[in-house]
């Protein structure tokens, strides 16, 4: 299963790409740098998603591989209390 920290990465990355997508002030701002900031946010989690072991839990794996990023979080958060027995 996974790590402690892999759950951790997996959890403040997918927060940060869900953060930067709900910042329509800085959409509306400077759209060029909300972009950016979406792709930053993006490239950071989709690595964190090749690099999957394959003991992830197929639940978490489908929505992350399925970019259904607010039940992915809401996964790691219901399972946060089981990740140091996995």
């Amino acid at each position: 299963m996974l790590a402690t920290m892999e759950y951790s990465q997996l959890h403040e990355a997918v927060a940060t790409r869900l953060a930067v997508v709900a910042d329509h002030a800085l959409r509306d701002r400077d759209p060029a740098a909300h972009l950016e900031k979406l792709k930053s946010a993006a490239a950071r989690l989709d690595a964190l998603v090749r690099e999957l072991s394959p003991e992830c839990d197929p639940t978490l794996r489908h929505y992350l591989e399925r970019q259904s990023y607010t039940k992915a979080i809401t996964w790691l958060e219901e399972n946060s209390t089981r990740k140091n027995d996995l």
